[in-house]
């Protein structure tokens, strides 16, 4: 898969760049709370899962199994949806940012017209738990293609292995690349952690109408894309 970025950086990358981590952290916990173990965004964690799952008798097992197999598919269509708008990459961004908003609220309405979940094998809590999959599919295959001038926003553990060695570095002498790569990746980790634990509280008082504050972040990422857009025409204008 190329993973060549298909446009421009916009000025607002680090907004952008938090805003989708936050929604990361916020739904992967929302998902390993309310579903019994499941993780929608970091899916290979789920075969952790699985092994737990079978030496101590744990439900959910199946919506595991099922879990990258579901987000292998829902990356691939996306990835060819991606390329079919290669030519307008603005646009493209748009409109994956909007249909990931619009399968968390599809997330949020199974959890609550489904639930409550008496255990993870139900085959609601699978549906369920499919659906936030899907959603957070979209935002892996948008990190790779759209978005991969920034650090990656889903998966933390190689952020948090570059800023420990790039610090390490700064111990040892100044060093401008260093230090621009920390200052690039901890605010996304840090928002990581905040959604988590977001996620974690949001859950336990609002069951999965809290994942309706993961939904206004990724309408507020989408809201960090206009004013490049405004720049542009005013700029395109300028030079018609």
């Amino acid at each position: 898969m190329n993973t060549t970025p298909v446009s421009p950086r916009p000025p607002g990358d680090g907004r952008t760049a938090v805003l989708a981590a936050f929604t990361a952290g916020f739904i992967d916990t929302v998902g390993f709370v309310g579903l019994f173990g499941l993780f929608t965004a970091h899916v290979t964690g789920n075969f952790v899962l699985i092994g737990a799952a079978i030496v101590t008798h744990h439900s959910g097992i199946v919506a595991k199994l099922l879990a990258l197999p579901v987000f292998i598919t829902a990356v691939a269509v996306t990835s060819l949806l991606i390329r079919r708008g290669r030519d307008n990459p603005r646009l493209a961004m748009g409109y994956v940012l909007f249909g990931q908003a619009m399968l968390l609220m599809a997330f949020m309405a199974a959890g609550l017209l489904l639930g409550p979940f008496r255990n993870g094998d139900q085959p609601a809590a699978i549906l369920t738990g499919m659906i936030g999959v899907v959603a957070m599919a979209v935002q892996n295959a948008a990190a790779r293609l759209l978005f991969s001038h920034m650090s990656p926003t889903t998966v933390m553990t190689g952020n948090v292995t570059q800023i420990v060695i790039d610090v390490v570095d700064l111990l040892h002498g100044p060093s401008a690349e260093a230090r621009a790569r920390v200052g690039k990746m901890l605010p996304p980790v840090a928002a990581f952690a905040l959604g988590a634990i977001g996620g974690g509280l949001g859950f336990v008082a609002l069951g999965f109408w809290a994942v309706a504050i993961a939904v206004l972040a990724v309408f507020a990422t989408l809201l960090t894309l206009i004013p490049f857009d405004l720049a542009r025409a005013a700029r395109d204008g300028r030079h018609g």
